[in-house]
């Protein structure tokens, strides 16, 4: 019976959320609004409720999540957020931390419970991709200057959420902040950093392979059984089952074929989205609502204007000016999916209190209603505030806009700066590697000791094998960490120390900085590694044997290491290039990569 009833409540469902569709889509309203709105009256806490199956209304949101989550991961990928910019990740990092603080402390001042507080702060941090995005789609606003950093900002709130997604799990599961930082690292680090790297190097391949037969079907399979294997994953290592569906697609948006993905998941993604909001208003108690609707309204008043102001201020203090900051943060002055899922984390943790989930889905009802009012009014709205600030005001904002466009690096400044992004870049991208190792390593040693056990292996050998395996693996990247670098400590010793300066002893200064920087990299990364591998650290005599050991090979197997790193680099640019496939480096292409030429 539970099989039938299930058909009838999801033809209901998507019966009432196509006449949702429709009549919003007259009202110029955002359909997701009518989705949550006709949920509730479906609900089982309405009078005569069409849906009244707990658990057809959990199996319904469950796979509207998964679903909604894996499209938001495919919309989300690595070009487009090495393509945002710096400033734009500076204004979204000012922005959510920003919210992230109003929301804590409004919930401190509503006496909520600290982890409510928490919560809270969450699920208002972040705007909703889906309301923005259609919103300049319906507007045709997508090609004017504020809809590109509207699209950077959500692009970088997507990392955000994420990271917010995996501390909340920490933190309800341990109940406090402190004590379960350290683990956060480590599982974020294990997951995220682990997951993406080697998903970005096999995931897109896969994709691209099947796609290679040329058959809709079994694209479409094959990509849903890597988001729902993904999800299996996270749920696994304690995780939200809409993290993994996120990074699954996250991943697979990089191949080249995903484009031709996004087409065959764009039907799912329209109907699990009506799924996921209809789902949304079923679990609602309209009594509830309205006992709450007073801290529903102040939260919705901050979150408007709280997030238009964060939002506006860092895009103004990024560099752009007022008018474009401004529409840029009432673009994004709601909240949505995201806040969802955190608040559906809460309830299915049972560590937060029955009413964050009706207030969560009101505020995001209120600001949903407001935001097409607010994006059509953008205009009229900054130059009625531009006649109420004060004119030196304006004339400051105006200075400071030039000023910084003046600082910009042009010509051949430019070019060094883009030399040493590239450097900073590699030498970032390397270091998580050996991080990412050594944090396996760990993991393998608090979750496996069993197994080694069963050959006879004591804990001194096991932390000897472990941290053996890991310095190995690390060897290309550290030698990479140091070339890089070495290029790097060239690059400023040639622009800091200038002969007018330093006279006769310029290249002896030169020397000695160029020579300083890489071993101070190579210290700081050393003392890194060691800290985040003090859970298997073999004894001192092993250890020290271990580095001599590896510090030999490194000089024997240079060359050979070298070419192997180059290779997955080139592995990596493969995916990540949207030109098309790269060929693998030459030895001439090699020896151009020793001089810091990668």
């Amino acid at each position: 019976m539970h099989d039938i009833g299930f058909i009838r409540d999801l033809a209901i469902v998507m019966l009432v959320a196509g006449a949702a569709t429709l009549i919003f889509h007259r009202l110029r309203q955002p359909a997701l609004l009518g989705y949550i709105l006709v949920g509730v009256l479906i609900g089982p806490h309405t009078p005569g409720p069409l849906v009244a199956d707990p658990r057809t209304i959990n199996d319904i949101s469950n796979l509207g999540v998964v679903l909604l989550m894996f499209t938001l991961g495919l919309e989300f990928s690595v070009r487009k957020l090495r393509s945002v910019g710096a400033g734009v990740l500076v204004a979204a990092v000012a922005e959510v931390g920003l919210m992230l603080w109003f929301g804590y402390s409004l919930g401190e001042w509503l006496g909520w419970s600290r982890i409510d507080a928490l919560f809270l702060a969450a699920m208002v941090a972040l705007s909703s991709t889906m309301v923005a995005s259609r919103m300049l789609a319906e507007g045709k606003l997508r090609h004017q200057p504020f809809a590109r950093l509207v699209v950077g900002v959500l692009v970088a709130e997507d990392v955000m959420a994420v990271v917010l997604l995996t501390v909340l799990t920490a933190v309800a599961l341990g109940g406090t902040v402190a004590a379960d930082a350290i683990s956060v690292v480590w599982h974020l680090g294990l997951f995220v950093v682990v997951g993406l790297i080697l998903g970005l190097l096999l995931l897109p391949r896969l994709v691209d392979h099947v796609a290679g037969y040329g058959r809709d079907e079994v694209l479409l399979i094959c990509v849903l059984g890597i988001c729902f294997g993904a999800c299996l994953l996270a749920a696994s290592m304690g995780f939200s089952v809409a993290l993994g569906a996120f990074l699954a697609g996250a991943v697979v948006a990089e191949s080249r074929s995903s484009g031709r993905v996004v087409h065959l998941v764009e039907p799912l993604r329209d109907m699990f989205a009506a799924l996921f909001f209809v789902a949304i208003g079923l679990k609602i108690d309209p009594a509830m609502l309205y006992h709450y609707i007073g801290p529903a309204l102040i939260i919705a008043v901050v979150v408007v204007l709280g997030k238009t102001f964060a939002v506006s201020l860092g895009v103004f203090l990024t560099g752009h000016d007022a008018r474009t900051s401004m529409r840029t943060g009432l673009s994004m002055a709601q909240i949505g999916e995201f806040s969802f899922v955190m608040a559906t984390l809460g309830v299915s943790l049972g560590v937060v209190s029955d009413f964050i989930y009706p207030v969560a889905v009101a505020v995001s009802v209120l600001c949903m209603a407001m935001s097409p009012y607010l994006v059509r009014s953008a205009d009229r709205i900054v130059d009625g505030m531009s006649r109420v600030v004060p004119r030196p005001m304006r004339s400051l904002a105006r200075s400071y806009s030039e000023w910084l466009e003046n600082l910009r690096p042009v010509d051949e400044n430019a070019v060094i700066a883009a030399m040493f992004r590239r450097f900073l870049w590699h030498i970032g991208v390397n270091i998580a590697l050996v991080v990412t190792l050594f944090v396996i390593g760990a993991y393998v040693n608090a979750h496996n000791w069993r197994f080694f056990s069963q050959f006879g292996i004591d804990r001194d050998t096991r932390h000897s094998v472990i941290w053996a395996c890991a310095l190995f693996l690390s060897l290309p990247m550290l030698i990479a960490v140091y070339r890089k670098s070495d290029a790097l400590g060239m690059l400023l010793a040639e622009l800091g120390i200038r002969e007018r300066f330093a006279g006769q002893y310029t290249f002896a200064i030169r020397n000695v900085l160029a020579r300083i920087i890489p071993l101070l990299t190579l210290v700081a990364l050393a003392l890194l590694v060691v800290a985040l591998s003090s859970a298997i650290l073999p004894p001192r005599g092993v250890a020290l044997m271990l580095i001599v050991a590896g510090v030999l090979a490194a000089l024997v197997l240079w060359r050979g290491l070298v070419r192997l790193h180059a290779r997955l680099q080139a592995a990596l640019k493969d995916t990540l290039s949207p030109d098309g496939p790269t060929a693998l480096p030459s030895k001439s292409t090699e020896k151009q990569d020793g001089a810091g030429a990668s």
